[in-house]
């Protein structure tokens, strides 16, 4: 569905000029863009990108000449990264579902569908779930008895919330995401190899066969609103108490939560990311692709923590720490400086031990002569 120059400008609250009736169709990048694309050249250097492309309309920065530029239409930002945001929710449609049920869904009748509501084909809703309204949900989704999900929520297909999951409004769930899953708990009769290793920091008198007895998952998983959860990301319910996920925190592709995690407020968490059981992520925190928090393990608030960091102890709130195991980042970039010199080092240190040897030689050579 196309847009007006003046419609857009107005969501992004941006100044615009030229034909601001001009509708286009869709965003594109200059070079690739035609005559009922939106340019996204918001920056100087993508300018070249225009003369390569047929655009009649662009976003540009602030202080463009448009004209200069061959343009019929200008939509000018301030800040690239937040417009990109509006600009992509005017162009995002999301999946194509008719309201209403789909007859190849299979919704028990003691479910509640919230109005307005859409339920692709082969979705399976179990008993006593709450489904908001205005709720999105793709085929091949499924969700457990006892589930509730509030307004606005869109599932994309193979998405599975287990039972007993509560999740705010304004949920969004990529394809395959799973919610609620049991946790990885397991206990030994006698204390077991890792038990002991951990309070000995590796050593053990015995090794002795030992079989693994399941803790049951009885907890659930609560969701706060604005929270969208990636691709293959999984959410496992809580031992006893829930596992959390606070308002407006993101998950990336592949991101796994353990069981009784509580992770904040307004989090982003990229891909790859693990979180041991029982650990608690503070508000406003950014954990780095494929960084992992070990267990019970309490990460203060507006940490963040570069791609790949390994966390084995506490992280006092506001710190920027990077490595395994993860340490301010400053001196971990020391550390990797160090790293990189090490080669020469050990050089050095071989012709100073030449040098040192050859010398002692010497003397003893003198002393047996005098």
């Amino acid at each position: 569905m196309g847009q007006t120059i003046r419609q857009i400008a107005a969501a992004l609250g941006v100044r615009a000029e030229g034909d601001l009736d001009l509708m286009v169709l869709r965003a594109a990048e200059p070079a690739q863009a035609g005559p009922d694309d939106l340019a996204l050249a918001m920056d100087q250097k993508y300018a070249g990108g225009l003369a390569q492309g047929k655009a009649r309309a662009a976003v540009l920065w602030e202080d463009a000449d448009w004209q200069g530029l061959g343009l019929q239409a200008a939509i000018f930002v301030g800040r690239p990264r937040l417009a990109m945001s509006g600009i992509t929710r005017s162009f995002d449609a999301g999946p194509e579902l008719a309201p209403g049920v789909h007859p190849l869904a299979v919704v028990d009748s003691s479910a509640h569908i919230g109005a307005g509501a859409a339920i692709g084909p082969f979705v399976v809703i179990g008993r006593d779930v709450r489904i908001g309204t205005r709720a999105r949900i793709a085929s091949h989704a499924s969700i457990a008895e006892g589930a509730v999900i509030g307004e606005d929520a869109l599932i994309h297909a193979g998405v599975r919330i287990c039972h007993h999951v509560t999740i705010g409004d304004r949920l969004i769930a990529q394809p395959g995401a799973i919610i609620g899953s049991d946790g990885f708990s397991f206990v030994t009769p006698e204390k077991s190899g890792v038990e002991v290793v951990r309070s000995t920091l590796g050593e053990r008198d015995e090794i002795r066969a030992q079989s693994w007895i399941r803790i049951h998952s009885v907890g659930g998983v609560e969701i706060g609103d604005d929270v969208e959860i990636g691709a293959n990301a999984t959410i496992d319910r809580g031992t006893i108490r829930a596992t959390r996920i606070g308002r407006g925190t993101k998950l990336d592709n592949l991101v796994h939560v353990g069981h009784n995690v509580q992770v904040g407020q307004d989090c982003l968490l990229c891909g790859q990311v693990g979180i041991a059981g029982s650990s608690r992520i503070g508000d406003r925190v950014v954990l780095g692709g494929q960084c992992g928090v070990s267990d019970n393990i309490i990460v203060g608030n507006d940490v963040i923590a570069g791609g790949a960091s390994k966390i084995f102890t506490n992280v006092p709130a506001g710190r920027v720490i990077l490595g395994s195991p993860a340490v301010r980042m400053e001196t971990q970039i020391e550390i990797n400086k160090a790293l990189r010199r090490l080669p020469r080092l050990m050089q050095t240190v071989a012709e100073l031990r030449k040098i040192v040897t050859g010398s002692v030689q010497k003397d003893g050579a003198d002393q047996e002569g005098t």
